[in-house]
C-alpha cells in the first residue's frame, strides 16, 4: 500500500491536481488502493462490557430535548476509563473557572501499553531533527497515526460536546472488524475544548422540567469566562488557559497528524460543511497541507455518500478558508498538521432543513443535495460519527504516509530555513505581472525573482536592550506555547556589524514550524479577492493580516544570512531580573513609561497610597528616545513595593537624588466602569481580562446602570469597547425567565436613554473611552469630529462603498503625537489593528481644543493584511481627545486592545484611564 500512496501523493503536486475535483478523485483512488491492500488486524480479546450512555444518563446521546452536562461527561469518562482497556483519561490542565479539562486517549490495549513510544515517534517525526530519511521511514512504519477530535469549543454549538461523548463510547465498546482495525492503526485524542461553557449551556437548556419548554436562547453570560466565541481566536497568543492546555497537546506533547474540529452550523439547506475549503490558502505553509486537506476531505465526503447521508457541502458552499492563523483547526496548518472542520446543523429541540431552491441541483461543491425535512438531534450526532469515522479510517489506511509526510514537512521547513529562499506573495506576483506587461522584465526573470534583498530571513533577533523587552518576552512565550524553538544569548554577540547584549532572544527559521515563525514575524499579503472586476470584496474568514510581532510592538532584526552565536535553547520565557538602582537615599524613582508592565507597578503604588507622576517633559531624566518616564516620590514604604515589582515583573527602577523637571501630572486611583451586556460580550471580556492582568480595579457596568444616571458619582472612567453600541432588544429573555442574579444585566443601550446620561457624565468631569464601533456613541455627542470615510458629490455625502474602501482585520501604521498625555510612552509611529474601523476628521475650527493624538500619515499605511482603497485614510485621525464640559471623550478608532494581542497599543487605553484623574502639578 505505502509505495502506491506515496506515488499518488507526490503526483498531486503536478498542475493537473491543483484542481479540487482532481484532488477528490485522487482521494478516492487512494482509498480504493488502501482498501485492497488492508490486512485486518487482530485484538487479543473482545472489549470488556462498558456502561452505555443511556445507562449512565437515563437518556441516549442525541435524544430530543436532552443534553448531558460536563459534570456528567466527566463522571462517565471516568467510568469508561475504569471499565475499558482501550482508553486512558488525561487531565490536560485547569480551565479559567478551575475545572479539569479532560482528554481521552483511545486505541487498542496493545497500543496503549506502548503509548509513550508512539507519542515519541509522532514527536520525533514532526520535529524532524536528528533523524535521517531512512530512519524517518522506519519510524513511520513502526508508529501509529495520531488523530485529534475535539468538541464543545463554542459551547452554544451543543452538538460538539455531545458527539464527543458518543464517539468515545463507540470506540471503546465496538467489536466490529473496522473498529478493531482503526484502533490498531490509530491513536485518537478525544479532547473536550471548553468544559466551563459546556456546563453552563447544558444546565441552562435543561433547567426547565417540561422538555418542550427547553431552549438554548438567552444564556446569561459568556460561555467562556472572558472571551466567549473568541476562544477560537486565541491559538497563536494562547492567552486563555483552555487554549494553552490544548496547544501544549497539539504542538508540544503529541503533535497529531490530523486535527478535526467540530462546530455548528451548516449553510441553509445543507446538513454539514466539510473540507475542502475555498481559496485563498496561505502561501507560507507546506504544499502538503492543502493537498492533505483535500485528500482527507474527499475521504469524508466519499464515506457520507457510501452511507447514503446527503446534504454535505464544501469549498464555495461556505466562507471557510485556510488563510487565517489563530483558530484551533487553522493554527494546525502552520504546524504541518492537517486541520479539518465540520459545521453541522442540529440541536436537542427538533428543527427543520429549509427548502432552498439553489441547493436542489447537485454541483461539484454539493454533490449529494438533501430534501427539506424535519430534523432530529440524533441525526446530527450520527453525521458527526460518520465524519469522525471517515477521518480515523483515512488515518488508518494511510497511517504510514501521514507519519512520513509529517516528517517530510518538518524537514522541508528546516531545509528552507537553512538556505536562501524566496516566498512569492500576491503583491510580488502583481509587481512581476506589471513589469511583464510593461516589458520591463529581464530576458530571464530569475534576477527579479531572486533579488537578494527579498530573501526569506534565516532568523530574527530581539535585542534585550529594546525599550519594552518585557513585552518581547511575552511574545517569545506565545511562540514557545506554539511549539516554536526560541534561543537566548548567554553572552554578547555581533551580527552584520551590530552588537546585541546578553539575554537577547533569537528565533531561527530552520525549524519544523517555520511557517508559524514566518507568520508571527512577517506581514501577511492577502490577495485582492473579488468575484468579478468592480464587484464587492469577498470578506476573508476572520482576519486578513495579524502579524503578532507588529501588533505587540516588538523590535526585531530580520537576518537574511546564516548566523550563529553563544545561544542556548530557552525552556521557559521568564522575564529578566529587574532591579532598583541609584543612591542609597533617593528622593524618588524613575521607571520607563514605554513598558506596559510599568502600569502594573503604578496600580500597585496607587493602591498603597504612593505618589506617582507622569513627567510632562518626555526627555527629562535618562535618555528615553522621547518616550518619557514615570516618577515615583520616595516614602518609607515605597522601596518594598518597588523591590517586589522588580522581582515579579522584571522592571528596573532608577533612584534619583533630585526630583526631575517640575512640570508633571499627578496620578490618582481611578474608578473604572467597563461596559458589558446580558449574555456577555467578547470585546468586553478581552478588555476585562486585560484590566485584571494589569491590575486596574474596575467593575462591569450594564445598560440599566448607565440609563439610571448619576454616573460621575460612581465612576471616573467608563470604557465602551467595540461592541458597546445601541442595539435592538428583540429576542431578549423575559424577566421571569432570567435568574435573579442576572436580572440587573438585562437591557441594551439606546440613543434616547443612554446617550444623555453619558453626556452628563462627561460634562460633570468624567472620561468616556470609546473603541472601534463604540465610537458611534461619541459621534452622537455633537463633538466637532466627523466620519472621514465618506464621499461628497455636490451637496450629498455618503459613506464609501466596499468597492471603494475595504479593510478587514489588518495591521496599519499611524503617526503619534507622543506629547499628548494619552500617547505618553509611545514613539512617533505605532502599528494599530484596523478591522473595518472608523476614521475621523476634526473640524477646522476645533483644532485648538480637540487633539488629534494619532493619524494616518501616509496614503499606504498597510503593514499586514488587505487594504483596498487605503489612500482614503491619508490625513485622517485614528485617535482623538475631545473635551466636553469638564471631562473628555477619547475616541479610539482602531482596536487598541484587540483580542489581547495588540500589546503595542495597550498604553492608549491605560493612559486614557489614568489621564481621567491626572492633575497638573509642580514637583518640589
Amino acid at each position: 500500500m505505502y509505495p502506491v500512496a506515496v506515488m499518488i501523493w507526490r503526483d498531486a503536486t503536478r498542475p493537473m491536481f491543483n484542481r479540487p475535483r482532481a484532488l477528490v478523485v485522487a482521494a478516492l483512488v487512494l482509498l480504493v488502493s488502501a482498501l485492497r491492500a488492508q490486512t485486518p488486524p487482530t485484538i487479543s480479546a473482545p472489549p470488556a462490557p462498558v456502561t452505555t450512555p443511556r445507562q449512565q444518563f437515563g437518556a441516549a446521546v442525541g435524544d430530543d430535548y436532552f443534553l448531558a452536562n460536563y459534570t456528567q461527561l466527566e463522571e462517565y469518562w471516568k467510568t469508561l476509563d475504569r471499565q475499558s482497556d482501550r482508553m486512558q483519561l488525561v487531565d490536560i490542565g485547569q480551565t479559567e473557572e478551575g475545572r479539569s479539562q479532560w482528554m481521552a486517549v483511545i486505541s487498542s490495549p496493545e497500543n496503549l501499553a506502548a503509548v509513550d513510544r508512539y507519542r515519541d515517534i509522532a514527536r520525533r517525526l514532526a520535529l524532524a531533527e536528528g533523524i535521517s530519511d531512512e530512519q524517518a521511514r522506519a519510524l513511520a512504519r513502526e508508529g501509529k497515526a495520531v488523530v485529534w477530535i475535539d468538541g464543545g469549543l463554542h459551547a452554544n454549538e451543543v452538538l460538539g460536546a455531545q458527539q464527543l461523548i458518543e464517539t468515545v463510547y463507540q470506540l471503546v465498546s465496538a467489536s466490529d472488524a473496522e473498529t478493531i482495525r482503526l484502533l490498531s492503526d490509530v491513536i485518537v485524542l478525544a479532547v473536550h475544548a471548553n468544559p466551563d461553557g459546556h456546563e453552563l449551556v447544558a444546565n441552562w437548556y435543561m433547567r426547565e422540567q417540561e422538555p418542550r419548554l427547553r431552549r438554548l436562547e438567552g444564556i446569561p453570560r459568556s460561555y467562556q469566562k472572558y472571551v466567549g466565541h473568541d476562544n477560537n481566536r486565541d491559538f497563536y497568543l494562547m492567552s486563555q488557559r483552555e487554549t494553552a492546555n490544548m496547544a501544549r497537546v497539539m504542538f508540544s506533547d503529541w503533535l497529531p497528524q490530523i486535527v478535526l474540529d467540530h462546530h455548528q452550523t451548516a449553510p441553509p439547506g445543507t446538513v454539514m460543511f466539510a473540507p475542502p475549503f475555498r481559496e485563498p490558502f496561505n502561501y507560507v505553509f507546506d504544499p502538503l497541507i492543502p493537498l492533505g486537506i483535500n485528500l482527507a476531505g474527499g475521504a469524508i465526503h466519499a464515506r457520507f455518500a457510501v452511507e447514503g447521508k446527503a446534504g454535505l457541502t464544501m469549498r464555495s458552499g461556505s466562507n471557510y478558508s485556510t488563510w487565517w492563523n489563530g483558530g484551533l483547526r487553522t493554527s494546525a496548518y502552520f504546524h504541518n498538521q492537517i486541520g479539518l472542520l465540520t459545521e453541522t446543523i442540529g440541536e436537542p429541540t427538533p428543527t427543520s432543513i429549509p427548502f432552498i431552491v439553489d441547493r436542489q441541483l447537485p454541483t461539484a461543491d454539493l454533490p449529494f443535495p438533501i430534501e427539506a425535512q424535519r430534523w432530529h438531534f440524533r441525526q446530527s450526532v450520527e453525521y458527526s460519527l460518520t465524519a469522525n469515522r471517515g477521518v480515523i479510517d483515512f488515518a488508518s489506511r494511510f497511517r504510514e504516509m501521514l507519519l512520513y509526510n509529517a516528517y517530510r514537512m518538518g524537514r522541508n521547513a528546516i531545509d528552507r530555513g537553512s538556505r536562501d529562499t524566496w516566498t512569492m506573495s500576491p503583491r510580488r506576483v502583481a509587481a512581476l505581472r506589471a513589469a511583464s506587461e510593461a516589458r520591463r522584465l529581464s530576458p530571464s526573470a530569475d534576477a527579479q525573482l531572486r533579488d537578494p534583498r527579498l530573501r526569506d530571513p534565516r532568523g530574527y533577533i530581539l535585542s534585550a536592550d529594546q525599550p519594552d523587552f518585557l513585552t518581547a518576552v511575552k511574545f517569545a512565550d506565545a511562540l514557545m506555547k506554539g511549539g516554536v524553538t526560541v534561543h537566548r544569548a548567554v553572552a554578547s554577540f555581533a551580527v552584520n556589524g551590530k552588537t546585541y547584549p546578553p539575554g537577547s532572544l533569537v528565533v531561527l527559521t530552520a525549524q519544523a514550524f517555520r511557517p508559524q515563525v514566518l507568520d508571527m514575524f512577517e506581514p501577511q499579503d492577502h490577495p485582492d479577492d473579488f468575484p468579478y472586476p468592480g464587484g464587492p470584496p469577498i470578506p476573508p474568514y476572520d482576519n486578513a493580516g495579524w502579524t503578532l510581532a507588529f501588533q505587540m510592538g516588538i523590535k526585531f532584526d530580520r537576518i537574511l544570512d546564516a548566523f550563529s552565536g553563544p545561544f542556548e535553547v530557552l525552556t521557559a520565557a521568564r522575564v529578566p531580573a529587574g532591579r532598583v538602582t541609584g543612591p542609597d537615599a533617593p528622593v524618588g524613582y524613575l521607571v520607563s513609561h514605554h513598558q506596559n508592565d510599568a502600569f502594573i507597578a503604578v496600580n500597585r503604588l496607587l493602591a498603597a497610597d504612593q505618589e506617582v507622576y507622569w513627567l510632562r517633559d518626555r526627555n527629562a531624566g535618562p535618555p528615553s528616545g522621547g518616550r518619557g518616564w514615570i516618577y515615583i516620590a520616595a516614602k518609607p514604604t515605597t522601596r518594598a513595593i518597588l523591590d517586589k515589582a522588580a522581582s515579579d515583573l522584571g522592571l528596573t527602577f532608577v533612584g534619583v537624588a533630585t526630583a526631575p523637571a517640575p512640570d508633571a501630572l499627578r496620578l490618582q486611583p481611578v474608578r473604572v466602569g467597563l461596559w458589558d451586556r446580558y449574555g456577555g460580550s467578547s470585546s468586553s471580556g478581552w478588555t476585562r481580562w486585560l484590566l485584571e492582568r494589569y491590575e486596574f480595579p474596575h467593575e462591569r457596568v450594564y445598560a440599566q446602570t448607565l440609563d439610571a444616571g448619576n454616573l460621575a458619582r460612581r465612576f471616573d472612567v467608563i470604557v465602551l469597547p467595540d461592541e458597546a453600541t445601541p442595539a435592538r432588544s428583540d429576542g431578549a429573555p423575559l424577566l421571569n425567565d432570567v435568574p435573579t442574579e442576572y436580572r440587573s444585566t438585562l437591557g441594551t443601550m439606546s440613543w434616547e436613554r443612554t446617550l444623555p446620561q453619558l453626556r452628563k457624565f462627561v460634562e460633570d468631569g468624567g472620561t468616556l473611552i470609546t473603541i472601534g464601533d463604540a465610537t458611534a456613541m461619541a459621534e452622537r455627542l455633537s463633538l466637532p469630529v466627523t466620519n472621514a470615510l465618506t464621499s461628497t458629490t455636490g451637496s450629498a455625502t455618503r459613506p464609501l462603498g466596499a468597492d471603494e474602501f475595504y479593510i478587514p482585520g489588518s495591521v496599519l501604521r499611524v503617526n503619534v503625537d507622543n506629547t499628548a498625555p494619552v500617547a505618553f510612552g509611545f514613539e512617533r509611529e505605532a502599528d494599530v489593528f484596523f478591522d473595518t474601523s472608523p476614521a475621523f476628521r476634526v473640524d477646522a475650527g476645533a483644532a485648538a481644543t480637540v487633539r488629534r493624538v494619532a493619524w494616518f500619515g501616509s496614503a499606504a499605511p498597510l503593514r499586514s493584511g488587505w487594504a483596498w482603497g487605503q489612500k482614503y485614510l491619508e490625513g485622517t485621525a485614528a485617535i482623538v481627545d475631545a473635551p466636553l464640559g469638564k471631562g473628555h471623550v477619547l475616541i479610539f478608532g482602531p482596536e487598541v486592545t484587540y483580542r489581547a494581542q495588540s500589546h503595542g497599543t495597550f498604553k492608549f487605553l491605560f493612559n486614557g484611564i489614568h489621564y481621567a484623574r491626572a492633575t497638573a502639578v509642580k514637583l518640589r
